[in-house]
């Protein structure tokens, strides 16, 4: 993480910069450093570099957790500064949308900030390379969260051209695997499905992985407690251990969501927040102030 760049000045922004500008910024410099134009050492880096910032940097709830964390709100292996909750992607808007077909420009998809990539090979790569990649229709469903854990049938009316070219509407099965995500795209028949996922309120996720919160107070961080947490798997224990430090992350191994192709899970992550009192009682502020006189004669134990 120590390697990694600034975003801003990945995309050549200042860090005010609207979405605007960053849409623009991303927009020139991945038709500069895109690897079939930029032929020089690194390309493939520098266009990779690119999109990771601004996916960062275009989402309103991850901008915001870089411009408090840095990199360390993404690095899930930070001891204090890290956030997962700083986003998590921003959820496909419509329902179910058609979003590419053979030329149709009035149909769109949402890519939650991102640029529709055909739009951007064809402003690289000319009006060709576009109309080859529409050539079967693309279809977006949305899904619960829920939904995309366990696997769901859904049947759904889509629209598609015949042998002679015309369009007609039929009714077809989806079946979502488990570990669907977003942006997974899967073929049926004819047609492709891309996968919509909506947010959970109680859960981040990141591919397998699952992220989740609990606010402990001081006592239990110093002393040590046991907590149940809900997973997707259920309820488990958690023994989070006497010295933890606010903003720890406790990992349960294997109880995060399952990995498409049915090959293991991922695991679940618990962040450790520091619920401090906002109006502690006169008790408590009696017992603080014992507290203080007594770490005041050791080293702070903050």
């Amino acid at each position: 993480m120590a390697n990694k760049r600034d975003y801003y000045e990945i995309l050549g922004v200042k860090k005010g910069a609207s979405a605007d500008e960053i849409k623009s910024a991303y927009r020139q410099m991945a038709r500069k450093h895109h690897p079939d134009i930029d032929k020089t050492a690194g390309a493939s880096e520098r266009f990779k570099e690119i999109g990771e910032a601004y996916q960062v940097l275009s989402d309103p709830q991850k901008k915001q957790s870089y411009d408090q964390f840095g990199h360390a709100a993404f690095d899930r292996g930070a001891g204090g500064g890290g956030n997962p909750f700083a986003g998590g992607g921003n959820p496909f808007s419509g329902g179910w949308q058609q979003y590419s077909t053979s030329g149709n420009p009035n149909i769109e998809f949402d890519f939650g900030g991102f640029e529709d990539p055909f739009q951007l090979f064809e402003q690289i790569f000319g009006g060709g390379f576009g109309a080859q990649m529409r050539r079967r229709p693309t279809y977006q469903l949305n899904i619960s969260f829920d939904e995309a854990i366990k696997g769901v049938t859904k049947e759904v009316e889509i629209e598609s051209r015949n042998s002679q070219g015309r369009l007609e509407r039929k009714r077809m099965k989806i079946k979502v695997p488990p570990g669907a995500d977003n942006g997974t795209k899967m073929r049926f028949g004819d047609v492709e499905i891309v996968f919509s996922v909506a947010r959970n309120p109680e859960y981040l996720r990141e591919g397998a992985d699952i992220f989740s919160e609990i606010n402990i107070n001081i006592p239990q961080l110093v002393l040590g407690d046991i907590f149940e947490v809900n997973t997707v798997q259920g309820q488990v224990k958690v023994k989070v251990p006497p010295g933890t430090q606010p903003g720890s992350l406790v990992k349960l191994k294997g109880k995060g969501a399952p990995r498409l192709g049915g090959v293991g899970h991922g695991d679940h992550y618990v962040r450790v927040n520091l619920d401090v009192p906002k109006n502690p009682s006169k008790q408590e502020k009696q017992l603080y102030e014992e507290l203080r006189n007594i770490s005041s004669k050791k080293k702070s134990w903050f």
